[in-house]
């Protein structure tokens, strides 16, 4: 066997199919667009939502409610989920986003209570439950809101 003698295997090269070559071609005259309308037209193309002239579905239906354009999102983390941070350890919201937890919210993390924790820690966060401060200053640790 040498370089010139190979090819690619049967079937996995497909030529483009290439349109408006003629008659003969099984694809002339029209292309495969069919006979008449807009969609056979030349940048005959209808925008999403478009129902031929008909008021469309989401202009029909009524608008409900509204956004909160100031409503604060924060990271949730649970006091289960400190379980994999040392004795001691400074837990801030960079080690928390390194541990794969709360990734970076625009308004910070949030501490709540799920789950139990046995050893101190101090956890600086931007929000935290009541209860959530009772169980991580139980075990002997701090929480600091930043």
């Amino acid at each position: 066997m040498r370089l010139d003698e190979l090819s690619p295997p049967k079937g996995s090269r497909k030529a483009r199919k290439r349109v408006g070559r003629g008659p003969g071609s099984g694809h002339g005259k029209t292309a495969g667009r069919g006979t008449k309308g807009q969609k056979c037209r030349s940048g005959g193309n209808i925008r999403p939502g478009f129902e031929g002239g008909q008021m469309p579905i989401q202009r029909r239906l009524p608008k409900r409610g509204f956004t909160n354009i100031f409503k604060k999102r924060y990271a949730v983390v649970n006091i289960r989920d400190l379980g994999r941070f040392e004795k001691g350890t400074v837990v801030d919201e960079a080690s928390l986003a390194a541990a794969g937890l709360g990734g970076r919210r625009p308004n910070g993390v949030k501490l709540l209570s799920q789950g139990a924790i046995d050893y101190p820690l101090v956890v600086k966060v931007n929000r935290c439950s009541k209860s959530a401060r009772a169980k991580i200053e139980a075990a002997g640790g701090q929480v600091e809101i930043v």
